[in-house]
């Protein structure tokens, strides 16, 4: 494999969830520059080597024509989705490329503008279609959605005039009620991209609690003599919680001596039964809402690949909290209130504060490049690196690693709902 084929592209990507609000899947937006072009082989071997078996589904975006047409012809049934956009079916040769590559087994994904659907020719060769809905079709699938909730169940006949169809991947929804549509009423395959701002919304007049299954999967940890690292880790995937852990940790009430700066360093002070007593005073309170799950996901994520992206080696205090960093950087979302009264509260590091806050700092790199990858924008990524002479190969490396381990971790003992 080349060692310089991830050095050839920029990356950026969107999440991909399903009914259960689960991340089904990634969409990886693949930036690649023509006059320096990406070999289509090495970089299929690439995400062959860096993707797990266990990792979400993985879709690429390529707008290069070039590229994209090169991965029509090499790729085989096992290697990842390709979106093809009906602009760049208008190219004949392209088109005749989609065909061949459907004959001989590549799982293809359409794609097009709102209000489009692919025509009646090429329609066979996709295996699923990205729809965006156009004004009309999503106020149309209001209306229906709204019929069903007043019927008490889904009408026979709702399904036929509503314009979301099984199996399908929808895009750019700006409604939690049209997300749930889809996911819950029409059998949507999944949602590329979530409804984040109507979701918050929904909770203006109320706190955002912690999340019910998180403090659950805590509590199986205790009482099953899980590890401090296992411990760690559930914690550390669950925003509000940790944040409301360094605060707790941190109280006058609990005479602590010295600042509790970390997670780890909390859980080694605390003890586990004090920790599980704090955790089952939590649960009454505790969120079940389902449509905030890709919410703290994506804030995770945000977090895990600052993580990576800093390669801290053997610096676990390092990595605990550049982690922190990117973990509490949008704790405003949940919180509703804005950052700099919320992280007063908590002992963050000058590092965290500064790039946070103040954009400044070692740590605004890692925060900027891991922001600027949430998005399609892939030349903002690429910028952002040369700004901060940040090696591209191994900025590609580190998000690839950082989705492809991306996945979810259900509570075992309880039923939630």
């Amino acid at each position: 494999m080349s060692h310089t084929v991830l050095d050839n592209v920029a990356l950026g990507y969107q999440l991909l969830w399903d009914r259960l609000r689960q991340l089904s899947g990634v969409q990886l937006f693949v930036g690649s520059d023509d006059a320096n072009p990406a070999d289509a082989p090495h970089l299929l071997s690439a995400l062959d080597d860096l993707w797990s078996e266990q990792a979400p589904v993985l879709l690429l975006s390529v707008p290069s024509p070039r590229l994209l047409g090169e991965l029509l012809d090499c790729a085989g049934p096992g290697s990842p989705w390709l979106e093809v956009h009906e602009l760049q079916l208008r190219d004949p040769a392209l088109a005749r490329r989609v065909q061949q590559g459907h004959q001989r087994g590549l799982r293809l994904i359409w794609r097009g503008e709102p209000g489009q659907r692919p025509g009646a020719e090429l329609a066979p060769c996709f295996l699923r279609q990205i729809v965006n809905l156009s004004a009309a079709e999503a106020l149309a699938g209001l209306r229906v959605s709204l019929r069903q909730h007043n019927a008490g169940e889904a009408l026979p006949g709702d399904r036929l005039s509503s314009p979301v169809q099984a199996g399908q991947i929808y895009e750019a929804l700006a409604s939690r009620v049209l997300a749930e549509h889809c996911l819950d009423q029409q059998g949507a395959w999944g949602l590329a991209g979530w409804p984040l701002e109507d979701v918050l919304h929904g909770y203006r007049q109320q706190r955002i609690q912690p999340e019910q299954r998180a403090i659950v999967r805590l509590i199986e940890a205790i009482d099953a003599d899980d590890s401090v690292e296992q411990l760690e880790h559930i914690l550390s995937a669950e925003p509000i919680l940790s944040y409301r852990f360094l605060r707790y940790t941190n109280s006058a009430g609990l005479g602590l001596r010295a600042e509790i700066e970390s997670l780890r360093q909390g859980l080694m002070v605390l003890g586990l039964s004090q920790l599980r007593a704090w955790l089952l005073e939590q649960l009454p309170h505790a969120n079940s809402d389902l449509n905030l799950q890709p919410v703290r996901a994506a804030m995770v994520l945000r977090a895990r690949l600052m993580e990576h992206l800093l390669d801290a080696g053997d610096g676990d205090d390092l990595r605990r909290d550049i982690y922190l960093c990117g973990l509490l950087s949008q704790l405003d979302l949940l919180l509703g209130e804005p950052l700099a009264p919320a992280l007063a509260r908590v002992p963050l590091s000058a590092h965290s504060t500064a790039a946070i806050l103040s954009q400044s700092g070692p740590y605004l790199p890692y925060l900027e490049v891991a922001t600027a990858l949430e998005s399609p924008h892939t030349q903002s990524t690429r910028a952002l690196c040369q700004a901060h002479q940040m090696d591209m190969e191994a900025v590609n490396r580190s998000v690839l690693r950082t989705l492809s381990h991306a996945r979810a971790h259900p509570a075992k003992g309880l039923l939630l709902v």
